[in-house]
Order: C-alpha cells, then structure tokens, then sequence
C-alpha cells in the first residue's frame, strides 16, 4: 500500500537497486512503481516471467516494451529456464524471450544472472551458461561483455 510507496521512493539517490520479480499481467504495477520512483533503479528479473512453457508472448511482449521505456528499469537475463519445460527446453525455446528483452532494453541495459539455485529447475547452473553462450553466439565481443559483466559493475558500482 501506501507505506510500501514510500518506503521504495526512500532508496532514490541511495545507490540501492529494487528487484521486480513479476509475472507477465503483473507488469503494469511494475511500470507504475518505476514512475512513482524515478530517481529509483529497478531491476526487472527474469526477463519479466515469461510463458515459456505456455509459449505465451501476450501480453508479455507488450508490457516488456513498454517498462522498458522507463530509463530507471534495466533488464536481467536470468532464471528464464525455469520458465521452460523441465528437461525438454532447448536454446531456441528460450532465444524469442532473451532476445525481446535485449531488444527492449538495449545492450547497455541489460545484466545477467545465474539465479543459482532456481536454474536448477531448468537443468543447473552449467546448463544455463552453456545456453546463455549460445544465445549470444552471434553478440559482438562489446555487446557480450556489457551482458556478462560490464553494465552490471556499473548498475552495482563493483
């Protein structure tokens, strides 16, 4: 409520970040919270929850494009596999949703994540960074490195 409103307009200029962990309908409240905070850095996870096991894009997509709009909000590649299905998925079930996320929120602002132990849901830890290299097979060598580690040692000032 009210109280939660406050408290998130407290972390502007704190150098904090605030993770949103939402589902695809949830977005819009997401997209309200990073207005009501704009001096806030928001870091929406998982690229957004998508459908993967529904191979649902609506209305994911939109509401994808639409937060990324808001420069406070930057976008995480991360914990997509356990989205998917469990031991079926491949590095094409997961490349429309990773790749709409980079697309919407550009290379410099977008990290990735592990997301230990959830990926363990989508087949463990290596499984996720051996998909994670081949969806970025064809990134440039600047593009990866924004991805992996450079945008986030700036997001977390490591």
């Amino acid at each position: 409520g009210a109280l939660f409103r406050e408290n998130i307009k407290r972390l502007a200029d704190t150098q904090l970040t605030f993770d949103l962990v939402v589902l695809p309908h949830q977005i819009p409240k997401a997209i309200a919270l990073a207005d009501l905070a704009p001096n806030v850095q928001f870091v929406l996870d998982h690229c957004g929850v998508p459908d993967i096991k529904g191979s649902s894009e609506h209305p994911w997509r939109e509401h994808m494009t639409e937060i990324a709009r808001r420069p406070n909000v930057v976008g995480k590649i991360s914990g997509v596999v356990a989205y998917a299905e469990a031991g079926s998925w491949t590095v094409e079930t997961l490349r429309s949703y990773v790749e709409h996320t980079i697309e919407c929120f550009g290379w410099d602002r977008v990290v990735w994540g592990s997301d230990w132990p959830v990926c363990t849901l989508g087949g463990g830890l290596a499984t996720w960074v051996a998909a994670t290299h081949a969806l970025l097979a064809d990134a440039s060598v600047d593009e990866r490195e924004k991805l992996l580690s450079a945008n986030a040692k700036r997001l977390w000032r490591l």
